[in-house]
């Protein structure tokens, strides 16, 4: 083990401001594997702000990285000339309530107002709380979906820094940059100064949001809703909102009612991950619930199941509950904009396109979905399960009002003897069957994600399905993303921004024409299955 690596290593000991996270790092000293990893380099912004597994060293979450994260975001404020306070959110996580209230001593210690939400909230709370108040900035602190060792720290800017766009959303570059090398800047923790601990925002601000996303939509009580929040903080908010939207109260699965930072009852506390809404199902199915719905832990993502002929349930694509949703505003009246990503299904565009609304697509990544471009958004989504449906009050992913949404939609079909799943039919006769399908690849070393997309980019398929290519879009520099397309099928493949994946987006379009639709769909799965083999093999991952 080399001596420099020591040194790093006694040096960040000195200055940990923890000593659980001190006494962790000394017991690795010995390890020079361990050792190397928590110092391969600091954690970075990407997708989804700071990432990283809960332990001792610079590539890490805790109260060190934390400390320092927050000294930089506040000195970067400064020299912006920022007004306003700063905003702070948590959820359940373990670590998250400390981290929060570290941020907010930090900031009041640069002489900063500092106001911390009453409690752990979905993270949809702090974003509509960054517009609400007036804010510099908001912070929220949250690993959202990924599993329980984890935690993140989510930067989010005000009208001030953030322009018309970028009012209450996530951080984009140049200021992603900006604060990162601010916090790089920071120098020892020791030097950086403690204020009091903030204010404690009063339980109004929840109340706010409730009202707000409430009034988005009129329910009645007649539609019965099975509901999970996931271990997370969604119940308590979404429970609320739709008693204020008039419907009736959601049944929840008991198991996974209250927080819980463990995620005991699943192996991801994703509900895009398999068997992470068996329990949600089950309830379903035995009460006759007309819908189930699910959050992710922080409630910024919605799931949503649909009854199928037998008594069986499916669990929607996020590309069909947002082409449901787009449709959904679209009937109302709603116009604007309408916006995905690069990975997202084609269905939206043509949609828009057929309805005569402005359509925009963007890099993945909902920072980059509310600054689309050619009008005033209306809507936006993204295939992992992320929906802005109101962008005016949350101005990024809402697990919340999505489900309030396709709970207004599911109403009023069930008013009209139908189901989601008829309206998805519809949408299928007229514009197509658009299968989609997610392949991907979980690594230990993050270098081998570098290996799989240098090895597709030297051997890229001349063919896919038996069709030559259209197209092979590589988008560097901009973006470590590589698409292909031929007349029926699109691959897009890119690593993950918020977990150690690399993920390859599946798409495959077939004309129903005058076949039944299952016939459609069941070609379009058939092919679908064939392309996952293509690529898998074309990755190396067979």
């Amino acid at each position: 083990m080399s001596n420099s690596l020591i040194a790093q290593a006694e040096a960040w000991i000195a200055d940990d401001p923890d000593p659980i996270t001190r006494d962790e790092l000394r017991s690795v000293l010995g390890d020079p594997a361990e050792l190397a990893d928590r110092f391969a380099g600091p954690l970075t912004f990407g997708t989804a702000g700071l990432r990283g597994p809960l332990r001792a060293g610079p590539n890490g979450m805790n109260l060190a990285v934390v400390t320092g994260a927050a000294a930089g975001l506040v000195r970067w404020l400064a020299a912006q000339d920022a007004t306003g306070p700063l905003v702070i959110g948590y959820d359940a996580r373990h670590g998250s309530r400390a981290f929060a209230e570290r941020t907010a001593r930090v900031a009041t210690g640069a002489g900063r107002e500092a106001l911390l939400l009453p409690r752990p909230l979905p993270t949809p709370v702090l974003a509509f709380a960054v517009r609400r108040l007036g804010a510099a900035a908001g912070v929220m602190v949250t690993a959202s979906h990924n599993p329980p060792q984890d935690n993140g720290y989510k930067v989010y800017l005000g009208n001030g820094l953030g322009g018309l766009l970028g009012d209450g959303a996530q951080i984009v570059p140049p200021a992603d940059a900006g604060i990162s090398a601010a916090i790089r800047a920071v120098g020892p923790l020791a030097s950086v100064p403690l204020g009091p601990p903030g204010t404690v925002l009063a339980e109004e601000i929840v109340t706010d949001y409730v009202t707000a996303a409430a009034s988005i939509v009129s329910g009645s009580p007649e539609l019965t809703v099975a509901y999970t929040p996931m271990h997370g903080v969604g119940g308590p908010v979404l429970a609320a909102a739709f008693e204020a939207a008039g419907f009736g109260a959601p049944i929840v699965v008991p198991e996974q009612a209250a927080p819980d930072p463990d995620f005991p009852t699943v192996a991801f506390p994703n509900p895009e991950e398999p068997g992470a809404t068996d329990l949600l199902l089950a309830l379903a199915a035995s009460t006759g619930a007309d819908l189930a719905i699910a959050n992710d832990p922080d409630a910024d993502r919605c799931a949503v199941a649909v009854p199928v002929p037998g008594g069986a349930w499916r669990m929607l694509r996020g590309d069909e509950l947002g082409a449901l949703l787009a449709d959904a505003l679209i009937r109302s009246g709603t116009d604007g904009l309408f916006a995905t990503t690069i990975v997202s299904s084609s269905l939206l565009r043509a949609l828009c396109t057929a309805r005569g609304r402005a359509y925009d697509e963007t890099l993945t990544g909902f920072k980059w979905i509310v600054r689309a471009t050619g009008g005033e958004l209306a809507f936006g989504y993204e295939e992992a399960l992320g929906y802005c449906v109101a962008p005016t009050l949350v101005r990024d992913k809402d697990g919340i009002t999505a489900a309030l949404l396709t709970a207004s939609l599911a109403l009023s079909l069930k008013q009209e003897g139908r189901t989601l799943a008829d309206r998805l039919d519809e949408l299928a006769a007229e514009f197509g069957v658009h299968a989609t399908d997610q392949l991907s690849v979980r690594v230990d070393d993050l270098a081998e994600i570098a290996t799989m997309m240098a090895a597709l980019r030297a051997a890229t398929p001349a063919t896919l399905l038996g069709e030559p290519l259209t197209a092979a879009e590589d988008l560097l520099p901009d973006a470590d993303v590589l698409i292909l397309r031929t007349a029926s099928a699109r691959v897009v493949v890119r690593p993950s921004g918020t977990e150690p994946k690399l993920k390859a987006y599946l798409e495959v379009v077939e004309p129903v024409g005058d076949a039944p639709i299952p016939a459609a769909r069941d070609r379009a799965s058939a092919a679908l299955a064939s392309l996952h083999s293509e690529v898998a093999a074309a990755l190396g991952v067979g």
